[in-house]
């Protein structure tokens, strides 16, 4: 593994040593205000004494489920200085799946942005161990929960003194990430101090990320992309990190040039759509020299030459970190690049025995050094008994190696939809589908998008002497799933092909 400038390899030993080496120097701009390195590291012991405060111990998981704002940072800085675990939710989560996060994680506190309150008040009583919101912004308790104002406390809070703050070691849990579920609902991934630091090291590696750098991925800080990748990468070398609410096609550019961001991390969905808008004058006119895009686009030298930027790739996950990065020189679509040093890759059958050089199989992964990968699912060791087989982490990806060692993505095993850069739990979807009255089961499977990632398509049968209108299907389905979750094609039929244990033949209906 390649060796990092800070061996304890844990969050508070990055942002510590940051604030005496960058100081004054801006750490994060958000457009409306910016902090320095010694703003974070104060507002970071403010965020852990407040918490402490609250009587949140070591080791104890808290749900934070914020914006991309200055609370989300300091939350998560905070809870690090003093031992507890972070377990950040997606903001468009509602519903069954927003309740199975809380109740799975077990925790009892959570920190709120007042407008998702309503979320919280709409699951009735059904909080598992939950008592306690900390509300970013004004509002009311939702459902019977103690409620108290997270602004008004850090404004309040004193500086955590420093024999106070947590020596974590890189083997501790720093965070529960949860992942979409392929079978079943979505798995918390136990994440250790060490597993975190290395994937923003290599995802800052990959760009060639330095302290002279603004860096700007419009990614939202709940995904590993947006809180690792952009922000801890730029913490651990002294770059400034440019954070914004959500991508938007038509403002990148603008927000490029405004801000003098000269690295990027890009989805290939969102680098699909820049490479659709009409072409303009001054599309090479702008400040951004590099950027990471996953995957590669088509027509990706088209794509270098337009915006006048370098373009890499790599492979990486929740699970198994950044075991794969390409070179500037990547042209290939599907092309993901070659295995990072301490990692260790193979291509496997079903048995788990290799396949030629060439022919496809699942990628499976493991690691020189301990910590590097998820440790285990959160209360589901069956799961994590899966993830690991043979002593070897399975991707559920299919992979296929050439004879130079790169590694090409070519299709996941796992049965799961990317779309828009969200992953997608078909167990999820097809469970608020099968709630509609006139469904009697449903499938829902990923089908080949135009943004290079998947569409969501849903197949249904309805019950019997009933019939279903698509569009008042997808009426049913806004109030009660992400939007992300709701299907860009609903196909109506008779019955489901299935094999002969009953098992529906998903293959068939992709």
């Amino acid at each position: 593994m390649a060796t990092t400038v800070h061996a304890e390899r844990t969050v508070g030993a990055v942002i510590e040593s940051a604030a005496h080496a960058w100081g004054d120097k801006i750490a994060i701009d958000f457009g409306e205000a910016s902090y320095s390195y010694s703003d974070l590291w104060s507002r970071a012991r403010r965020a852990a004494q407040l918490f402490v405060d609250q009587g949140v111990k070591r080791g104890e998981p808290v749900l934070v489920m914020l914006d991309n704002a200055v609370e989300f940072v300091d939350a998560w800085l905070g809870l690090a200085l003093m031992g507890a675990i972070q377990v950040p939710v997606n903001t468009e989560y509602l519903g069954g799946i927003l309740r199975h996060q809380i109740t799975d994680s077990e925790a009892w506190l959570m920190l709120v942005d007042e407008r998702y309150l309503v979320r919280i008040a709409d699951l009735g009583g059904d909080h598992g161990s939950l008592r306690r919101l900390l509300v970013s912004g004004s509002g009311e308790s939702a459902a019977g929960l103690e409620c108290e104002s997270w602004d008004l406390l850090f404004a309040g809070s004193e500086e955590i003194p420093r024999a106070s703050i947590v020596e974590a070691a890189p083997h501790d849990v720093v965070a529960i990430m949860y992942t979409s579920g392929t079978t079943g609902p979505s798995k918390g991934v136990r994440i250790a101090h060490a597993h975190a630091f290395t994937y923003a090291m290599l995802a800052g590696k990959a760009v060639q990320l330095s302290a002279g750098d603004a860096y700007f991925a419009p990614l939202p800080l709940f995904h590993i992309a947006g809180q690792w990748a952009l922000v801890y990468a730029s913490l651990q070398v002294g770059a400034t990190a440019i954070v914004r609410r959500r991508f938007s096609v038509t403002d990148f550019w603008s927000a490029v040039r405004e801000s003098g961001a000269t690295v990027s991390f890009l989805l290939g969905a969102m680098a699909n759509f820049l490479a659709r808008q009409e072409p303009r004058p001054d599309d090479a006119d702008n400040s951004m020299e590099r950027m990471l895009l996953v995957p590669i686009v088509d027509g990706i030298d088209d794509f270098r030459r337009r915006f006048n930027v370098r373009v890499c790739t790599c492979y990486g996950s929740t699970e198994v970190n950044v075991p794969i990065i390409s070179g500037y020189d990547v042209t290939e679509p599907g092309l993901a690049g070659r295995a990072v040093p301490g990692f260790e890759l193979r291509i496997v059958d079903e048995h788990d025995c290799d396949v030629p050089v060439g022919q496809v199989g699942e990628l499976v992964v493991r690691t020189k050094e301990p910590w590097l990968l998820a440790t285990e699912y959160h209360r589901n060791p069956e799961a994590s008994l899966g993830l690991f087989r043979n002593l070897w982490l399975h991707t559920g990806d299919a992979f296929r190696r050439d004879a130079d060692d790169n590694y090409y993505f070519v299709d996941r095993i796992k049965d799961y939809i990317r779309r828009r850069g969200e992953n997608i739990s078909s167990f999820e979807v097809e469970r608020e589908v099968n709630s509609h009255p006139s469904v009697l089961e449903s499938a829902a499977v990923a089908v080949r998008s135009t943004s290079t990632e998947d569409d969501l398509k849903v197949v249904v049968v309805p019950k019997p002497g009933q019939s279903l209108d698509p569009e008042e299907l997808r009426a049913f389905l806004r109030p009660r799933v992400p939007r992300f979750m709701v299907p860009d094609i609903i196909e109506v039929v008779s019955e489901l092909p299935k094999t002969p244990t009953g098992k529906i033949q998903k293959h068939l209906l992709r």
